[in-house]
């Protein structure tokens, strides 16, 4: 069975979209995985669009490179005009709900909108809102451990940033929590 997961993360920067890939590859480098981050930015940065790819498998990784993708984590409009069609079907696409004012139609894929910003504000840390869609998507595609992901972090941030590290466990926790709670909603169309 193929473990491969290509993903593309997308939205502005400033939003931790390139973190958000990294502490999904570092997770899995602690679990022996092969890895791939490969990040793309405008040259304003803060405000400008940001996005990574992250491949995550098994196997040995081919190459970075890729059109198509198992997953996608949007956090912005522009993004999601931009990959939703470059999900494969059977995907998934993972979206912050404020920050969308028209949703995928596509059938094909499981679409997930989570309210990522509403819970960071919620845990009084705007700045977990991408570790809530990653528990989101972790719950999703459990391709690394959530403990790896809060190791990784451990590692990553600066000591000035340590103190962050319980609300971005319970970000971890609650992006899962809402992935679960989507699947009892009916799905709106």
């Amino acid at each position: 069975m193929d473990t491969t997961q290509e993903v593309i993360i997308a939205g502005f920067g400033g939003q931790g979209v390139l973190s958000m890939g990294q502490l999904l590859v570092y997770a899995a480098m602690l679990e022996g995985k092969e890895v791939s981050w490969m990040p793309s930015y405008g040259p304003e940065m803060r405000g400008g669009t940001a996005n990574c790819i992250v491949i995550v498998s098994e196997a040995r990784i081919s190459s970075p490179i890729v059109s198509k993708f198992s997953s996608a984590i949007v956090l912005n409009q522009p993004s999601l005009d931009k990959f939703v069609e470059k999900v494969l079907p059977g995907g998934l696409l993972i979206y912050e709900r404020s920050t969308i004012i028209i949703p995928p139609a596509r059938t094909d894929i499981d679409v997930l909108n989570i309210p990522a910003i509403d819970e960071a504000h919620r845990l009084t840390a705007k700045q977990v809102a991408n570790v809530v869609l990653l528990g989101a998507f972790l719950e999703r595609r459990p391709i690394v451990k959530p403990e790896n992901v809060i190791l990784a972090l451990r590692k990553v941030l600066p000591k000035h940033r340590q103190h962050l590290l319980p609300v971005n466990e319970q970000a971890l926790m609650r992006g899962k929590e809402l992935a679960i709670e989507a699947l009892a909603e009916p799905i709106a169309k």
